[in-house]
């Protein structure tokens, strides 16, 4: 059984919509929201550990670099996990991961042991809910999922604007050492939005079901694969990856940068800080409303360009926003900005999803990730090295804005003209023909439950047709030999 999902929906089963499912949602929530924003959060305590161990701000910047790192790189490592032991023991065990490197790390007596506790061993614990977290919610939801992926993405920008106030009060009465052991214990809590991803089970009476369809209960089930890299044979994912991957060097630069780009216009370092809380609130709405939109009847079919057209949107953003010379400038930009970066939150995931399907979405988005995690680690220090040779923040940001730009031309264009449709495979009709049965039968195995005398009749009724049927072949073969005779 070695490859086996433990949690993957049997066949049969539909995607509630809700019910228990919003309970995943909210965990799904929670995650998101540390595993964007923890990387962030972190960087407020930067200045004590300059102090504390002597080194330069690039030194201790290599934490939320690491972190980052193992979020986005660790990706396939996740899906065979996944894939081997199911969603809700690999969350648990990444909650116990992140809660134990940030209390290890409260006990640092050098920058490397912080390399290796939060960046390392967190920065796997967040991955290793991350990820899961998205494959539960793509379980539980069809038809609200766009909405769902949407107010999923929101727990980003409402983590970010309340961990970030938070380390800093920490920081203020409990220094360095007491807030790393406090955020430890905050994301124990981790473990419990792991619990809340129950796997949904199968029809409660299959044996019914294997007597009425002999042929589909005999039919030998393919092991499942721990990677599955056929998705590189869909031009469609190949598509997605290499505009995702373009999209991810410059998506996270103007955050990084904007702060300092109002200190360099020469504003206090309040004002500046502003601008975050500006973007993140905005950041806050644009993810459920996007969501929203996107699951709309017309829309829906056609989400690879609504998410191309919000690349466009933040990457022309970013070119307009180069232009800024005053904090009026800043601040209209990172309104729009906010809107955006929303927007790409809230359908990147939701459109793999379409691409792929629900049955390869495991494998995809972990190899999705780790492409993404080399374009994370070469974006933002690509981008202040251009800052370090032309000393203008103006660069950056043009820079940032065309590569956001040329990936939603790279996805749109791809999608237009590349991706044919595709003949239905035969294996596929058989499977959803049986599907259709399966549910058929099921359905009649409730109802036969109800009323134990119905189910007598339905048989009869069923033999009654058979018998019919025979009869009417009999008198059709009758009549065409007494014509032969004739």
């Amino acid at each position: 059984m070695g490859g086996a999902v433990v949690d993957n929906g049997p066949p049969g089963v539909k995607a509630p919509d809700g019910g228990w499912g919003w309970a995943v949602l909210a965990g799904c929530f929670v995650i998101t929201g540390f595993s964007y924003a923890f990387p962030k959060a972190v960087s407020i305590f930067f200045k004590e550990l300059i102090q504390e161990f002597e080194v330069g701000y690039s030194d201790t910047a290599w934490i939320s670099s690491i972190l980052l790192a193992m979020l986005y790189g660790t990706g396939p490592l996740c899906s065979v996990f996944v894939n081997r032991f199911g969603c809700r023991p690999v969350m648990m065990v990444g909650g116990l991961f992140a809660s134990l490197g940030m209390i290890l790390a409260s006990f640092a007596k050098s920058i490397t042991h912080i390399y290796l506790c939060t960046g390392v061993i967190t920065g796997l614990g967040l991955a290793l809910n991350f990820q899961p977290s998205l494959i539960m919610l793509n379980r539980y939801f069809s038809e609200k999922r766009p909405l769902a992926n949407g107010l999923a993405a929101a727990g980003s920008p409402v983590a970010l604007c309340c961990l970030s106030p938070l380390g800093q009060v920490l920081q203020n009465h409990y220094g360095w050492r007491g807030g790393f052991l406090i955020l430890g214990g905050m994301l124990f809590n981790c473990c419990a939005c792991g619990a809340l991803m129950r796997p949904l089970l199968p029809p409660k009476k299959p044996q019914m079901l294997e007597e009425n369809t002999p042929t589909a209960a005999e039919k030998p089930q393919a092991e499942k694969k721990l990677l599955d890299f056929s998705v590189f044979r869909d031009r469609g994912f190949v598509i997605y990856t290499i505009a995702a991957s373009v999209m991810v060097l410059g998506l996270f630069v103007p955050p990084v940068f904007v702060v300092n780009y109002a200190k360099g216009l020469g504003y206090e370092d309040t004002k500046s800080a502003l601008l975050l809380t500006i973007l993140g609130f905005v950041d806050m709405f644009a993810r459920p409303a996007s969501g929203f939109i996107a699951g709309m009847k017309r829309v829906r079919p056609k989400s690879v360009y609504l998410f191309s057209f919000a690349m466009i949107f933040n990457g022309c953003t970013d070119i307009i926003g180069s232009q800024a010379n005053h904090y009026t400038g800043l601040v209209v930009f990172c309104i729009f900005f906010g809107i955006s970066y929303g927007m790409v939150g809230a359908l990147q995931f939701e459109v793999l999803m379409a691409i792929v399907g629900k049955e390869k979405f495991s494998s995809a988005i972990g190899l999705v990730l780790l492409m993404e995690a080399i374009a994370v680690l070469v974006g933002p220090p690509g981008a202040g090295r251009l800052l370090d040779a032309t000393h203008r923040y103006m660069y950056v940001f043009l820079l940032a804005g065309c590569e956001v730009t040329l990936s939603a031309f790279v996805i749109a264009t791809g999608n237009f003209l590349c991706i044919s449709r595709e003949k239905e495979d035969p294996g596929a009709k058989i499977e959803m023909a049986v599907t259709a049965a399966e549910m058929e039968g099921l359905n009649r195995g409730v109802d036969d439950e109800e009323n134990d005398e119905g189910k007598g009749e339905l048989m009869e009724k069923e033999n009654g047709k058979v018998s019919s049927f025979k009869r009417q072949e009999d008198m059709i073969t009758k009549e065409a030999e007494e014509e032969t005779e004739t």
